[in-house]
């Protein structure tokens, strides 16, 4: 039987990018500039009093322990293109949803891996309670949100996903 993949390894290809930046930012400027200022201060004399020294070492520790970590959600990145998803008019991962609540406001966001979300541009994380809650439906449906003050009822309004870049074949149609 096959082992099933943990929602927390679930990336676009827009945050897998984004990741590898970070990681070769890391790997070729930032830790071989700290490195050169490390080894510049152990030339000083006393390691134990030389704060370019003990903050160089804790940066470099604190630059490895997020490289490891990169490269470590990169290796079991499962990258989903949500261009190519083609159930269009169900809610999976990638999709922008507009719902509404109780209240009648309406809220937007997109479903996207644990790694790349953030709120404040109206990214949800795929394992969030309004992303559990959202997933599978249709326009049109009527979800329940489990939120810190109970459940909630919302409507899905639209399902929006990114357009397949065209192949260099139509672009000329």
């Amino acid at each position: 039987m096959a082992e099933k993949t943990p929602l927390s390894h679930y990336l676009s290809p827009k945050g897998a990018a984004v990741m590898r930046a970070e990681l070769k930012e890391l790997a070729q400027k930032e830790r071989p500039r700290i490195v050169e200022i490390v080894s510049w201060a152990a030339g000083n004399g006393d390691r134990s009093e030389n704060a370019d020294y003990q903050y160089g070492k804790r940066r470099l520790r604190e630059i490895d322990r997020r490289m490891r970590f990169l490269g470590k959600r990169l290796e079991n990145a499962v990258i989903v293109d949500p261009a190519a998803q083609t159930t269009r008019d169900r809610v999976f991962f990638g999709a922008t949803v507009t719902y509404v609540d109780e209240d009648d406001v309406e809220h937007t966001v997109t479903i996207l891996g644990v790694d790349e979300s953030d709120l404040v541009r109206g990214e949800v994380s795929l394992v969030s309670p309004v992303a559990r809650a959202l997933m599978r439906t249709r326009v049109g449906d009527v979800a329940m949100l489990q939120t810190p003050r109970g459940p909630v009822e919302i409507e899905i309004l639209k399902i929006v996903y990114p357009v397949a870049a065209a192949s260099s074949d139509e672009s000329h149609a």
